[in-house]
């Protein structure tokens, strides 16, 4: 920008951008290595709008489609209100048919509906919050072609915006980039900006980007830009000061003698001297309010009226609003409008929609306001607002409230947070809610109001860490009557328990239950019937009486949906000790209901069965039930189940030897979800399993510690034993028995005092193998019999197949075609549940116990297993077989140094080469392939001279390019 023949300063209504490159090309760099998650952080001023505008202009030219929404301090009920103020531009960047999860969108984005595809009837029954919504969003996404989605403001966001955008985070489209702008100092101490911690998932690129001020060469470049290569040192110094580096500062100065010289002339200003020189000779204080106030001081009386009109209002409103809360006539009202809009005061940010520039110069004019005004103006506000055909009431709560009434601000924040519940806008009404809670003088009725408000609406959540500190927070309040109290406890207790797994919420639930059995009978049956389901030590007949007692509860209330969710954990506790009459009753449970209730307790009963089918053996059965319980699950809107469900149909590919990249399908969904402690915790599990099964015996023990160490922290039962299992095997791997037995023993006690013998977790075999290894067989005898006594009229049948291992186990050393017997029944089980590592488990050991009676044969069996684990890719445990086979004199001679790979790895080297990439010593290579020491050296050596490396540390690397 250049001064015109008359030496006068152009209106500016757009600067160049200086001192922003580095920056600029870090945040292209990673809109276009998409999916990618930015994060830009600045203070206000900082030019964070304005870094975005330029990298997003360019974005556009190269094909991508720009998605933009803004975050406001003051807005009205409308979930998620900057995602679906992004997505009204979608359409012209559509390259491909939108998935049925948006349907859920179309009451939302009206002006889309033709893009848009019908939403299901079972889902219109339930708003379009959580989870839904993410899934809507996502759908939208995949559609659009190389999507760069902005969202500015994010310290403005609601908890719904935050949630969805941290959610969508950890599980971006392909194809999409999101970029979100914050100010650090306007977020509370400690809190990040999603709400929640955030990690970038494997494959998601990004930047976190902190802008700082300008320094005084780049503010002379600013000054150049816009007055002309006559702007010397001195006044980018003046600039540079005045402004402390802030953009948005040097700009407002620049514009205000703009404005001075138009109003002056050329005989003011024309030089670099003068221009410094007026600056410096300004009759008043630095900063951005000077350089404000100076533009609003120079308008006529109706502008002026109108800018702080504007900034009591503090969104971008209509001319009609803004002259009526100004107090004009109507041609008064639009000559001030055109003179605040051509003094660069005001703006038009929409179709007959003004407010400022920025939120600072909203905050300096508010603030210059002398307090009687700013009352008058905040009750004519209220007036102007109440007359629209729709009243904003969250706009008109703020304002009573501004107004200092406290007594009718919260009859008006009560209907504001009413109406947002009433839209799904759950952050809105949140943020109400907090407020509402925190005020002494709330009175009884709506104290109790404000708190189950909160707790419905935390319950609802899908962040876990912040849902519990809100809910301990309100139960700390003293007055809450009991009853009240009752459902927020036993909202927390359920949280606890179901999400974080957490078993210190059992003991909430059951101090929720006298609070509530006699006024809230379905509360307390809902209560009773989920400690029917609490996975402790405690035996199965408490928690029968618990699920008789709840049923007897809920038959006094007449909510369907509190009966569906107690048949439901009867449901649940009828899989858990595998009574075989559970799997038709879950035929007859509803699939279509008006109620989004009922159909959740359907999914949850579908995912539940699904679950312990799972631990059951009834694989097939399973999996099934999971998938159909992910249909309903979306249907119903529940994110957990969602999440969980994912997890299982995981746990259910290992299961089936489908082991091919599913490490990276966990590391995914546990990004997806760090908050969810089944995540990690089933990750873990299935990584020592497959890591056990490789070789890698050091991580695979590590794996299985970390799953205990949840059942330390609280967690359910199933850690325990899970995690105990798998430690044993990789100690008798690694020929210790008795750290094996020592594994095992916390487990086994836990396993006696509750009962659940019908799990196949892997625990009583292991626990039986390590004592007979230790000569201690009574005690192996005994917990086979226990074992088997509590199978009888169980329909288990993983457990069944792991009883059939303690036997051969037993029968092992004395009765070798008893043991092969027994073995082979094993992995015709095995075989039928569909479980194909276990099945060769038993297979193998089936033909170990043959070799005293049949070598042949038994050889035979041990190549036909060898080849099945290597398909599995279960190396450690071929080379067990191959090891068997050198020993009866049947394996292939070796061929040491074998010339057909010349430079390229060998199968075994390769093996070694993934052991070593792991982190295993030689020690650790030879007790996985069943080698000697000196033949692991010479396969180090080798693969380290053909990767060319020296240092062992490095063959991670160099083998992952050695494999691209």
């Amino acid at each position: 920008m250049t001064l015109d023949e008359r030496g006068v300063l152009p209106s500016i209504t757009a600067f160049p951008l200086v001192g922003r490159q580095s920056e600029l090309e870090t945040l292209l760099s990673a809109v276009r290595r998409r999916p990618s998650v930015v994060f830009v952080e600045g203070e206000s001023g900082i030019g964070k709008s304005r870094l975005l505008a330029e990298a997003t202009a360019r974005a556009s030219q190269e094909g991508m489609t720009v998605l933009w929404g803004v975050c406001h301090p003051l807005r009205e009920p409308m979930p998620y209100g900057p995602v679906l103020e992004a997505l009204r531009g979608i359409r012209a960047g559509l390259t491909a048919e939108v998935g049925p999860s948006a349907g859920v969108l179309r009451g939302w984005l009206p002006e889309l509906a033709d893009v848009l595809p019908p939403v299901a009837p079972e889902a219109a029954q339930s708003r379009p919050d959580g989870y839904r919504m993410v899934q809507g969003v996502r759908a939208v996404l995949q559609a659009v072609a190389s999507a760069v989605l902005v969202v500015e403001d994010l310290q403005w966001a609601d908890e719904g915006t935050r949630e969805l955008l941290l959610t969508l985070a950890r599980d971006l489209p392909a194809d999409t980039a999101l970029v979100a702008t914050y100010r650090l100092e306007d977020l509370p101490e400690g809190t990040p900006i999603l709400g929640a911690p955030y990690q970038r998932p494997p494959g998601v690129s990004g930047a976190e980007i902190s802008l700082r001020p300008l320094s005084e060469t780049d503010v002379c470049s600013l000054a150049e830009a816009a007055l002309g290569t006559g702007a010397c040192r001195r006044l980018g110094r003046v600039l540079h000061e005045r402004s402390s580096g802030l953009p948005l500062l040097v700009e407002e100065d620049l514009i205000t003698l703009g404005h001075r010289g138009q109003r002056s002339g050329p005989a003011t200003v024309g030089s670099d001297g003068d221009w410094s020189l007026a600056l410096e000779q300004a009759e008043i204080p630095r900063g951005l309010r000077d350089a404000v106030l100076e533009r609003v001081g120079g308008l006529g009386a109706p502008g002026v009226a109108l800018v702080e009109a504007a900034a009591v209002l503090a969104v971008p409103s209509s001319c009609s609003l803004l002259r009526e809360v100004a107090g004009l006539e109507a041609e008064e009202a639009e000559a001030g409008l055109v003179d605040a809009l051509h003094a660069s005061v005001l703006r038009e940010s929409g179709p007959d929609l003004y407010g400022f520039r920025h939120a600072l110069a909203q905050q300096v004019v508010y603030a210059d306001l002398l307090g009687p005004q700013r009352n008058h103006l905040h009750r004519r506000a209220v007036q102007a607002l109440w007359s629209q055909p729709v009243p904003p009431l969250v706009q008109i709560a703020h304002h009573t409230g501004a107004t200092g009434d406290r007594t009718a601000w919260l009859h008006q924040a009560q209907a504001a947070a009413d109406q947002a519940i009433g839209r799904g806008d759950d952050g809105t009404a949140a943020g109400i809610l907090h407020e509402m809670f925190a005020e002494p003088r709330l009175e009884a009725r709506l104290r109790s109001w404000a708190a189950l408000s909160l707790s419905r609406i935390a319950y609802n959540r899908i962040e876990y860490s912040s849902t519990v500190a809100t809910l301990r927070k309100i139960l700390a309040d003293p007055q809450l009557p009991p009853v009240t109290r009752g459902e927020i406890r036993l909202n927390l207790g359920l949280i606890l328990r179901n999400q974080g797994l957490d078993m210190s919420g059992h003991q909430e639930i059951e101090k929720a239950i006298p609070e509530l059995e006699a006024e809230r009978p379905e509360l307390a049956a809902r209560g009773m019937a989920a400690l029917a389901m609490v996975e402790d030590d405690r035996p199965m007949t408490e928690a029968l009486r618990w699920m008789d007692r709840a049923e007897r509860t809920v038959a006094r209330s007449t909510d369907e949906a509190a009966r569906a969710a107690i048949r439901t954990n009867r449901l649940t506790v009828m899989a858990d000790i595998a009574d075989g009459r559970v799997w038709a009753l879950l035929d007859a449970l509803p699939r279509h209901a008006e109620d989004p209730e009922i159909l959740r307790q359907t999914s949850r009963a579908l995912f539940n069965c699904g679950m312990y089918g799972l631990r059951l053996g009834h694989d097939q059965r399973a999996v099934a039930l999971l998938k159909e319980g992910a249909q309903m699950a979306n249907l119903a809107d529940s994110p957990f189940l969602d999440c969980l469900t994912r997890l299982y149909l995981l746990v259910a590919e290992w299961l089936a030897g489908r082991w091919e990249a599913l490490d990276e399908r966990f590391a995914s969904l546990v990004a997806e979800f760090p908050d969810m402690p089944q995540a990690q915790a089933l990750e873990a599990y299935v990584d020592g399993g497959i890591m056990a099964a490789r070789g890698r015996l050091a991580q695979a023990w590590d794996a299985y510690t970390s799953v205990v160490s949840a059942w330390k922290k609280g967690h359910e039962v199933l850690w325990l034993y899970l995690g105990a299992a798998g430690g044993a095997r990789v100690r008798l791997a690694q020929g210790d028995p008795r750290a094996a037995w020592s594994a095992v023993g916390p487990a086994l006690e836990v396993l006696r005092r509750g009962g659940r013998w019908t799990w196949g977790t892997g625990l009583v075999p292991a626990a039986v193998e390590a004592a007979v290894a230790l000569g201690r067989r009574a005690e192996a005898e005994a917990l086979t019999a226990e074992a088997e006594q509590g199978l009888v009229g169980r329909d288990a049948p993983a457990a069944t197949a792991e009883l059939h291992v303690c036997r051969g186990l037993l029968a092992l050393d004395v009765e070798p075609l008893l043991a092969q017997e027994e073995f082979g029944f094993t992995a015709a089980l095995y075989e039928h549940i569909g479980r194909p590592y276990l099945m060769t488990r038993a297979a193998e050991r089936a033909a170990v116990a043959l070799i005293t009676v049949d070598p042949e044969e038994a050889g035979r069996e041990l190549m036909s297993a060898a080849e099945r684990y290597t398909r599995l890719t279960a190396t450690s445990d071929a080379a067990r077989c191959q090891q068997a086979l050198r020993s009866l004199g049947l394996a292939q001679p070796s061929s040491r140094g074998r010339r057909g790979y010349g430079g390229q790895l060998s199968p075994r080297e390769r093996e070694v080469a993934q052991l070593l990439a792991g982190g295993a010593g030689n020690r650790d290579i030879a007790q996985a392939l069943f080698l000697s020491p000196r033949t692991v050296e010479h396969h180090v050596a080798s693969v380290l001279r053909k990767l060319g490396i020296t240092d062992r540390k490095a063959v991670r690397s160099v083998l992952a390019g050695y494999d691209a």
